[in-house]
This record gives structure tokens, C-alpha cells and sequence, in this order.
């Protein structure tokens, strides 16, 4: 047995994926499909380790160590061939604070910052409830695909935007993009004097045919006017560890970032986050790879069910992540009516489109980072549902 088609109880463990539904969605009884988190272990080195921490039983202050920092590195170079430097990480208790501490550290009240709709939603709660002014740009959907619209992206940039936050790889649309792109999106953050931030907290979960670019490794001046964001979280299904690290190669830019978190006494860390980040990425290779394999077969075989038994409802190409977005237009239905279609009819607890800005009516989003098994029930229940509307 596949180890990953191993189906895990996550009920009655505080788990937000699995016990919160009756809060959230109204029903208890549902599958729930919805939050980025994986219903997989995570390696089994990581929880050999994170348990010989457990039985030293002394839980303290806990610093980084030169062989925390050496996993990152390395995993850079392997995984990227990217060469980064041990002062250019920071360390932060999530991409989400990150991004949060990026805007109180580089613009003031009102200032503009840009991202592209649709997109993961907490990049709207981060500009608003710091009182930032939000500016999209939308992405176009041709033939089941997304592309950037850049006339619409440089008339935006040119007005004064102070900040551009990227998603690379893209969540909820799931591509991957190409370097013609990302050179094309960092000159004109270049052009219009427009910092630029890289959430790429997906950037290891990546197809067969697909490549994942950090951003700074375009160029030395694209370098400068960045701030890139990784987590072991998403990779490793640890996100509830709460660790991830910005790399900024600007020493200007740095200091201005670690100054943020000094005010804010965010100092020292997690010593499960720190523990499980250096384990995943010493020896997490072969399971990444096995996971992307098994992800990856998940994603053709809901868009070969859709395709012979739902045809109503259409699977956007996906390049990475494991997160699929999913057309339901053709049901005809309001997005109020879609989202309660999908809880009361099919039982199903999916993510509402409509939650990542522009260009979410209509769509809904499916975690497909779970047994194959049920993912077999959830098509089941949906297809059912769709053939009694």
C-alpha cells in the first residue's frame, strides 16, 4: 500500500481542516476539502526527530543553529539551483505575518500595493488591516489556463503602487511561472520603482514539464528589489509548527525588515518549527518526491472523472501546488447557491471562489492533498449532487 493512500483520522485533534465544520460551513458532517494543509504524515525522519525533542522533555529559549541555516542553503541548491547566503534569511512565524511585517515595513498608511485576482485571500486582509489601499490586477482564464494581463499590470504599477505581492507558484489557480513571465512582472516592478514580494510557500510542490524560478535568481538588480518567502509548511504538511524565512538579499532592505520584528519582540522561535524545517529539508527529498508523483496522479484523475461523469464542472490545468481550481459556471448557479451546493447537496466542505477577489464567482477550490480514496468519494457525492439539480 502506497504509504500515502493511507487514510488518517484528524478528528478531535484541534484539527481546523476536520473539526471545525459545523462553525464554519453550518454542517458537521462533511468532507473537508477546503484549508491548505494535507491529510498526509509528515516524514518519518521528522517525527523521529521531532520525538527524540519531545523525550529530552525541556522545551526553552531556542536559537538557530549553523546547521538550521546550512538545510536551508542546501535545499536551495538543490531544488533550484540557487546559491543564497546565510545573512540573507530571516526567520518569521508564517508567510502571512511576513507579508504583514513587508507592508508596515515599506509603506505607510494609504499607500498603494498591487496583487493578482484571483488570489490567496489573506493578501487582502493583510493590505486592508493595515490600512493600505488594495489595487488588483486580474488574471486572464483562456482555454482552462491563466495568464497575466501586463497592460493592465503596468497601468496599475505606474500609479503610484508602492508594493506588487506575488504568488509564485499561484494559489488557488495553480500554475507555475514561466521565467518570460516572472522577467516581464520584476522589470516593470523595476520600471515604476515598485518593491516586489514573492510568496512562494508552494515552490516545491511542482509538476513533471514544470520549474519553479525564484524570483532573485533573474538578476542581481531583480535581487535587490525583492523579498522572497518560503516554508517547509506546505511541502511537509507542518504548518502548524509555524515557521517560515524571508530572503532578502538588500542589506537596506534587510535591516529595515529585522527592524520591524524587533519592535514587535518577535525574537527566537518555535523549537518544533526549527527542529522540523532542518529535518524536512536534510532528509525530506525522496518524499517529496514520491508525494509529488502521487499528487499529481490525484489531479489527472479528477480531470478525467470530471471529464467522463461531470463534464459541467471543469478542472484548471495545474502546474503545481495541491490545490485545484474548479469551474462550475456551466451549473448556472449564484456563487451564494454554489457554495451551499457544494455543503447541503454534495457534502462536500470546499474553499468559496468567490473568497480570493476578482474573478472567483463561479469557482470553487478542492485540496487534493488526501487519500486517493477520498477523493473518490468526494467525485462520488458531487456527482450525484449535480445529476439531481
Amino acid at each position: 500500500m502506497n504509504k500515502f493512500d493511507k487514510i488518517v483520522d484528524r478528528k478531535n485533534t484541534k484539527c481546523y481542516k476536520w473539526d471545525y465544520n459545523k462553525e464554519i460551513f453550518g454542517e458537521e458532517d462533511l468532507l473537508s476539502m477546503w484549508v491548505a494543509d494535507m491529510d498526509f504524515k509528515a516524514p518519518e525522519e521528522v517525527l523521529e526527530i521531532l520525538q527524540k525533542r519531545i523525550d529530552h522533555g525541556i522545551f526553552g529559549y531556542t536559537g538557530n543553529t549553523e546547521s538550521f541555516y546550512t538545510s536551508i542553503i542546501k535545499w536551495m541548491i538543490d531544488r533550484f539551483n540557487w546559491n543564497i547566503k546565510k545573512s540573507w534569511i530571516v526567520t518569521t512565524p508564517g508567510i502571512v505575518p511576513a507579508i504583514n511585517f513587508a507592508i508596515q515595513t515599506y509603506t505607510k498608511k494609504k499607500d498603494k500595493i498591487l496583487v493578482q485576482t484571483p488570489v490567496y485571500y489573506p493578501f487582502f486582509t493583510s493590505i486592508e488591516n493595515n490600512d493600505r489601499k488594495l489595487v488588483t490586477n486580474e488574471l486572464n482564464l483562456v482555454d482552462d489556463y491563466y495568464e497575466m494581463d501586463f497592460i493592465d499590470l503596468e497601468n496599475k504599477l505606474i500609479d503610484n503602487v508602492k508594493i506588487m505581492i506575488l504568488c509564485s507558484p499561484h494559489n488557488p489557480v495553480g500554475r507555475v511561472w514561466k521565467i518570460d513571465e516572472l522577467k516581464k512582472v520584476s522589470e516593470l516592478c523595476l520600471k515604476y520603482n515598485v518593491l516586489l514580494i514573492s510568496d512562494e510557500i508552494h515552490s516545491d510542490l511542482i509538476f513533471r514539464g514544470n520549474k519553479h524560478i525564484p524570483i532573485p535568481r533573474i538578476s542581481k538588480e531583480i535581487s535587490n528589489n525583492s523579498l522572497t518567502m518560503f516554508a517547509p509548511s506546505k511541502t511537509f504538511n507542518v504548518a502548524g509548527l509555524s515557521l517560515s524565512y524571508v530572503i532578502i538579499p538588500n542589506k537596506k532592505h534587510r535591516v529595515k525588515f529585522k527592524k520591524t520584528l524587533q519592535n514587535l519582540g518577535l525574537h527566537g522561535g518555535n523549537v518544533f518549527g526549527i527542529e522540523a524545517l532542518e529535518a524536512s529539508y536534510t532528509y525530506g527529498h525522496k518524499w517529496l518526491d514520491e508525494l509529488l508523483f502521487y499528487i499529481e496522479d490525484n489531479y489527472t484523475f479528477v480531470k478525467q472523472y470530471l471529464q467522463n461523469n461531470i463534464p459541467e464542472i471543469k478542472a484548471i490545468k495545474m502546474e503545481g501546488t495541491y490545490l485545484l481550481w474548479l469551474d462550475c459556471r456551466e451549473l448556472e448557479l449564484s456563487q451564494k447557491e454554489l457554495a451551499s451546493f457544494f455543503i447541503n447537496k454534495a457534502g462536500l466542505a470546499l474553499y468559496d471562489g468567490s473568497k480570493f477577489g476578482n474573478g472567483g464567482n463561479g469557482f470553487m477550490r478542492l485540496n487534493i492533498g488526501c487519500s486517493r480514496k477520498l477523493i473518490e468519494k468526494a467525485l462520488f457525492q458531487l456527482e450525484e449532487a449535480v445529476s439531481n439539480i
